[in-house]
């Protein structure tokens, strides 16, 4: 397979790259051209820039996503075809009707840069954008429910994690960011207005695509929606609560953020109609003070939830070891021997390395009762011991709610719980805990305590809507750019992208 002549691979990469296949939009895409035969582009075109703008110094490549969405769609022809046939919807009867749901995950990757060795370090940042088919669903004409006709089995697999636009830039860099982006916003939103029609089992079928971006970290989140980064006294991209009002009250809030209203926030924001000092404007607008530029789905992400909670755990650990609910305010010099040794045990019992940063892996690792056991060890007085295992256990009651694609069929004894369980983990730290929980909380162990179980009525699901595809096409990404790209920087991207 592999070693053929280039022009073989060349011709069998037409068929599976973005810009093959034939389809037309009704009523033709606002501001974007109606050809269908288009391949890699350059990320900056469709930005149009003003005179005083500084021209983007970056390198960047894309799909169109028009284009990107209908390869998609004809990679996923046999499984629509079978959807189709086993709802018992005769092939002529369904050539309208269908609906698409886009799970858009965006994500920026630390440091990229080649390592040959000689020379200055470059700090070079880059950015993913991708997409993933998470179900297609068809209203038949006389029908009044909708069948859902596909669904995606492994929502966060890479393999479903399809690119759609890389980009050398860092993800702090906002006017790069949303420069780049922005003609793909432009393209999203002038899909939502119209309806793609593509050959699918040799029949033309309609299409209208529902986008939802749920795959971003709390960073990029901010980011995309204008609020402030996240150390702010407003804790949370869901609701508008404040850091200590988040630590008092830790179970009952529900969401009331969306990009409608953050962006009327702005508005606000910008004109200060009431000619408030900014304190008192700040206030009003929660947090609000950039333009929100990107919508992106109320949601929380799986993956950093994970990570998130594992660190306060880690903490919790030392604070534990240290026994701090006697002290007044311990030194560093004591802080660094209870990690120390808290690291020491975690290497020797559990084979755990320390390490920077927290990771996914180490997260795993670190949430289990075994860990808190080894912990334990290290814990003086036995009611503390005891109140470190129930919180762990409840935890672990609480996480697979969040991380299960399809809770309600995975884990329903644990959702039915969670309201349960939650409050019982906030009602200890708030007793047992509280030096560590008075008038602060960090951001994910408040949503994982106040806003799960509305997440999941609304969707169904957490797990399926996090960024984990596009995490683990990071790694790809790294892998293909040192090894299988050619070495000029402008071609790059194009090999990676493909």
């Amino acid at each position: 397979q592999i070693f053929q002549p280039l022009h073989t691979l060349r011709a069998a990469e037409k068929e599976l790259l973005p810009g093959f296949h034939q389809f037309e939009w009704q009523p033709a895409l606002k501001n974007v051209s109606s050809s269908s035969n288009v391949g890699i582009i350059n990320g900056l075109s469709g930005w149009v820039s003003s005179v005083d703008d500084s021209p983007a110094d970056t390198i960047t490549r894309r799909f169109r996503y028009d284009v990107a969405l209908v390869s998609a769609l004809k990679d996923l022809e046999e499984d629509i075809m079978e959807g189709l046939r086993e709802s018992g919807m005769e092939d002529s009867a369904c050539t309208s009707g269908f609906s698409v749901m886009i799970k858009e995950c965006c994500d920026g990757m630390g440091d990229v840069s080649e390592k040959h060795g000689g020379g200055p370090v470059v700090p070079e940042k880059a950015v993913r954008f991708s997409f993933t088919v998470m179900s297609i669903s068809v209203l038949a004409d006389d029908e009044v429910e909708e069948v859902t006709i596909f669904t995606e089995p492994k929502p966060n697999s890479e393999l479903s994690c399809k690119p759609l636009c890389l980009m050398f830039v860092d993800e702090s860099d906002r006017e790069t960011l949303t420069a780049v982006l922005g003609p793909i916003v432009a393209e999203r939103n002038a899909m939502k207005e119209s309806r793609l029609i593509l050959s699918i089992g040799g029949l033309p079928r309609s299409f209208r695509f529902h986008f939802r971006g749920t795959g971003y970290d709390e960073k990029m989140v901010r980011e995309m929606e204008g609020l402030e980064a996240s150390g702010s006294t407003y804790i949370c991209t869901l609701c508008d609560s404040s850091r200590a009002e988040a630590s008092q009250n830790m179970v009952l809030h529900s969401i009331t953020r969306s990009h409608e209203e953050n962006l009327e926030r702005y508005e606000i924001w910008r004109t200060n109609p009431f000619s408030e000092s900014v304190d008192e404007l700040r206030d009003r607008v929660k947090g609000i003070s950039a333009k929100p530029f990107m919508e992106t789905q109320p949601t929380l992400d799986a993956l950093h939830c994970d990570i998130g909670n594992a660190t306060e755990f880690y903490k919790i650990f030392q604070d534990e070891i240290g026994e701090v609910y006697k002290k007044v305010s311990p030194s560093r010099e004591e802080r660094r021997s209870w990690r120390a040794a808290l690291d020491k045990q975690l290497r020797k019992k559990m084979k755990l390395k320390p390490i920077m940063r927290m990771n996914g892996n180490y997260a795993r690792r670190l949430m289990t009762l075994e860990a808190v056991e080894v912990v334990c060890e290290l814990v003086p007085s036995e009611e503390r011991r005891e109140a470190l295992t129930e919180l762990m256990r409840l935890y672990l009651q609480m996480k697979p709610v969040w991380r299960a694609t399809c809770p309600a069929k995975e884990c329903p004894d644990q959702l039915c719980r969670y309201s349960f369980n939650s409050q019982r983990f906030a009602d200890l730290l708030s007793s047992t805990f509280k030096y560590r929980y008075n008038g602060k909380i960090t951001n994910y162990l408040h949503k994982t305590l106040a806003h799960v179980p509305e997440i999941i009525e609304r969707d169904g699901s957490i797990g399926a809507w996090a960024s984990e595809g596009n995490e683990s096409a990071n790694k790809l990404f790294r892998r293909f750019r040192k090894m299988n790209a050619r070495q000029s920087k402008a071609f790059e991207l194009e090999d990676v992208l493909k």
